[in-house]
This record gives C-alpha cells, structure tokens and sequence, in this order.
C-alpha cells in the first residue's frame, strides 16, 4: 500500500524549498531570456546563465514552468501537492531524455551535463516535496499515524 503522508511537520520547510526552486527557474528563464534574445530559438550557442547553459527556447520553458511550479508552491492545498509531484517527474524524465541526447542534434534545448544534473536535483526535490505536502483533515492524520504504529 503506498504511502503518502498527511499534514507531515515539515510541511512548510518543503514548500518554502518547492518555492525556492521555482524562483531559480524563474529567475534562470528571465536572464537566459535576455542573454539569447539575439538567437534564433533553437541555437546551439554557448550562453551561459546562472551556471547553465541555455538557448531562448529553454529560457522560455523555464520562465513558464517555474511561474508554475512557484504557483503551486504557494498555493495552499492539495493542488500543489499534485503539482509538485508532476514537477518532480517533469524534471526527472526530461534532465533523462536530454542527458541521452547531449552530443546529438537532437539536443534542442542546449543542455549541458551541468544542466542535466540540475534537472534531475529538481525532479528529486520536487518528488520528495509533492511527497510529503499533502494537507488533509485532522482525523485523516491521526488515522495514517495509527496506521503506522500498529501497521496490521
């Protein structure tokens, strides 16, 4: 049976980390943005931001998707709960798929292996967030406790 935690104490310590992720990302879109405006969107060039390497195409991703993840960091309830659940395989799936690709064509969004293993930091931080904020009533946290002392 899976196990998901309900209202963990921690709760807070992970989304204020959920948040922080989310803001790099935003913040990381915003300067890739501006450093590759000149670029067609897909190029191969080296631009560097924030110690990733980027093209305006992943600049763009990234400002939307961690305007996303930001959101459901600070959303109260269970919607950034699944969003940073998503976020995690999000990242996990796509720092995979890229890292398969890096000395290839198919590299379209100018990955670097620094890129790869930041990305799949996020997906780790992210799962281990969605993992553990999940808010449900009172009696449902006290049941999942009983549960775990006396598991039969």
């Amino acid at each position: 049976m899976a196990h998901i935690p309900v209202n963990h104490p921690a709760r807070p310590l992970y989304r204020v980390l959920a948040a922080l992720s989310g803001l790099y990302i935003l913040i990381f879109g915003v300067f890739g943005i501006f450093e590759t405006w000149d670029d067609s969107l897909f190029s191969r060039n080296s631009h560097w931001v924030l110690g990733l390497r980027t093209n305006l195409a992943f600049a763009l991703v990234s400002v939307v998707f961690g305007a996303v993840v930001l959101f459901g960091a600070l959303h109260r309830g269970n919607l950034g709960h699944f969003m940073n659940l998503t976020a995690g395989v999000v990242f996990l799936v796509v720092g995979l798929v890229m890292m398969s690709v890096l000395q290839t064509d198919a590299n379209i969004l100018n990955f670097s292996m620094s890129t790869v293993i930041v990305s799949l930091l996020f997906g780790l931080l992210f799962l281990a967030t969605g993992l553990y904020d999940k808010i449900g009533p009172h009696e449902s946290a006290e049941a999942e406790q009983a549960y775990r002392r006396n598991p039969l």
